[in-house]
């Protein structure tokens, strides 16, 4: 795919092509982080954008807690070697 560096403001930008976009989910302020991979642009998107905010507003909220506990009741460790 070939497509051009165009003037955003005072900013540079590229067109991605719609198609593009919506195989991988992205839409318009989708926030995806940029960086170099020697002499490439490399553009990805953040998936997990917001989940930490939600987890600490599940942690205020006190829905965070474990399903199934770590060690069971029962669990005597003698067979562990530490």
């Amino acid at each position: 795919m070939v497509t051009n560096i165009i003037q955003i403001g005072n900013s540079k930008g590229v067109i991605l092509p719609s198609d593009l976009l919506k195989r991988l989910s992205l839409s318009l302020k989708s926030a995806v982080s940029v960086s170099l991979d020697g002499s490439s642009i490399v553009i990805k998107a953040q998936p997990r954008q917001g989940w930490e905010e939600d987890a600490k507003r599940l942690h205020a909220e006190g829905g965070d807690e474990l399903l199934i506990p770590d060690v069971f009741e029962d669990e005597t460790f003698e067979d562990w070697t530490w």
